[in-house]
């Protein structure tokens, strides 16, 4: 950084722009010396220059760099965009000049652990004050901060604030509807593990907490809901948001069928909500049904094991959202009953025009779906198919033959073959990622041939899909034989392409069955199945 004795001259063009004086001095002692004076050589650069130095630096090395000098703190001070603090009550007193040294901080983050005491209501409400160029904010186990806190930071209106967090605090509606409605510039709103929230059971209506008249609606544009268990308290907000585009709700128990049907009721066919994103949630056809008559321009939906979703659901989502352009579904039903099915991928395939993302998790997909998506969805780039028996080396040919704009495939935990990757690899000419996982007996030598073959293509393959070297008698493997595994991560193909494995260990045994099958993830309906269905089972 220029603090140390430096043996460099100052060119006498770059001196002349400088817009210190005191860089002209760096000169040798005499002629025949070897010895130069001791100068700051960071007095040459402007603040900008020297601010976009630090900007290279990690944390601690820039809070070393503001104890250099004083010009070196404020530059670091000024230049410095986001700050994390520890939220200790410890820190309330110190916390008005730390505001004040780092004013130009736009992400901030107070977080404190639950066991301990938090900042309170009173060093909350300093922050907009001090900080006028906040867009984040993020509040993590600030469980001393109540309503009133909450409140009193809303009412100096922070003129930039775009993005609000709050995890694990102590507050509930009243301070949230009061964040919503005075923060005008508030288009991100992430609510998470807030137990107060729970326990109020009072819906987030802005009639319920606004003594004044309240806004028609509100400008939020994304709304992410997380470990709350209480779905009916956001029926009236999701009404108020009349400008929400992204819906994600995570790990939140509740009847989310009747939470989208009544928000949605009122006005059917308004919604400006572009992406959902449903995760281990309870939610059937009934949400499908009411997501697709009012969320028309739909273009991303993320459906992870929500409960009782079926192909009448996915049919009705495909018939109205026609801009649908990612769709991710993890799979999981209740054994007994129906779930998504090849008939629905077939439905999908035959209306999805613009799919450009597909991603099947425990989805029975058969060559008569992979077909319907081949024929009519042209632009699809990106695809996984994952924990199914029903995707086997006929399926791969078929991926191979007539997925031609595919650029990224993944088979994760699918009975295939060595066959059925060389058919890709001599297919989809536009492949340039293979990924394959939990598959087994997969070649290395083979694998090793196949990179002179397409050497633009990337193989990744990981360690347990590859077959160990000796291992074609059944006999010795069902009888616990040892087998030897070492060299096994080795690649002797020379390319420009690389396929991932792991490296070799040296004296290493390892036991395996032939009637194993790998169980990816720990999904308990997955594991149960494949423990009653098969004699031996090995789980991940």
């Amino acid at each position: 950084m220029g603090q140390g004795a430096s043996s460099v001259y100052c060119s006498t063009s770059y001196l002349s722009s400088s817009p210190s004086a005191s860089c002209r001095e760096i000169r040798p002692v005499s002629a025949d010396s070897a010895t130069f004076v001791r100068r700051d050589l960071t007095l040459c650069l402007p603040d900008e220059c020297l601010a976009c130095v630090f900007a290279f630096l990690h944390s601690n090395d820039r809070n070393s760099c503001s104890l250099v000098c004083r010009r070196w703190n404020s530059v670091e001070s000024r230049s410095r965009n986001r700050l994390s603090l520890v939220a200790r009550s410890e820190i309330s007193a110190a916390l008005p000049a730390l505001l004040g040294r780092f004013s130009f901080v736009s992400a901030l983050s107070l977080k404190c652990s639950r066991k301990l005491v938090s900042i309170d209501d009173r060093s909350l409400a300093l922050i907009p004050g001090r900080l006028g160029c906040l867009r984040k904010l993020k509040l993590k186990g600030c469980l001393n901060v109540s309503d009133e806190g909450l409140h009193a930071f809303s009412l100096s209106c922070p003129p930039l604030l775009q993005k609000v967090s709050l995890v694990s605090c102590g507050f509930g509606g009243r301070g949230i509807i009061s964040l919503l409605c005075n923060c005008p510039s508030l288009r991100d709103l992430t609510l998470k593990r807030l137990r107060k929230l729970d326990s109020q059971n009072a819906p987030l209506s802005l009639e319920a907490y606004l003594d004044e008249k309240p806004l028609e609606k509100l400008p939020l544009e994304r709304l992410c809901v997380k470990d709350l268990h209480n779905a009916r308290i956001f029926i009236p907000l999701l009404h108020s948001c009349k400008c929400l585009k992204a819906l994600i709700v995570c790990r939140s128990s509740g009847n989310w069928d009747r939470v989208l049907m009544d928000s949605f009721r009122s006005e059917p066919r308004s919604t400006m909500i572009s992406e959902i994103q449903m995760e281990n949630v309870q939610m059937g056809d009934a949400g499908l049904v009411a997501i697709s008559a009012s969320c028309l321009e739909l273009e991303i939906l993320y459906l992870s094991r929500v409960t009782d979703c079926t192909d009448d659901g996915l049919s009705a989502i495909v018939s109205s959202c026609r801009n649908l352009r990612k769709l991710h579904i993890d799979a999981w039903t209740r054994f007994g009953a129906r779930g998504i099915s090849d008939d629905g991928i077939t439905v999908l395939g035959s209306k999805s025009l613009n799919l450009q993302e597909l991603v099947l998790m425990g989805v029975p997909v058969k060559v008569r779906s992979l077909n319907a998506l081949a024929s009519n969805c042209l632009s699809l780039e990106r695809m996984a198919l994952c924990n199914t028996e029903s995707v086997g080396d006929t399926e791969m040919e078929v991926i191979a033959t007539k997925f031609s704009a595919l650029r990224k495939l993944c088979i994760k935990n699918c009975p295939i073959s060595m066959k059925g990757i060389e058919a890709v690899v001599d297919g989809c000419p536009n492949l340039i990622k293979l990924k394959v996982k939990r598959c087994r007996g997969i070649s290395q030598e083979i694998l090793s041939c196949l990179e002179a073959h397409r050497s633009g293509l990337a193989i990744s393959v990981d360690p347990g899909s590859l077959a160990v070297e000796g291992e074609g008698a059944a006999n010795e493997e069902e009888n616990g034989g040892a087998v030897d595994v070492e060299g096994r991560g080795s690649s002797t193909g020379a390319g420009p392409r690389r396929v991932a494995t792991a490296p070799a260990t040296t004296n290493t045994v390892t036991r395996r069955s032939t009637t194993a099958h790998v169980i990816c993830s720990s999904r308990g309906a997955l594991l149960l199945k494949s423990k009653f269905g098969r004699s031996s089972c090995s789980t991940s």
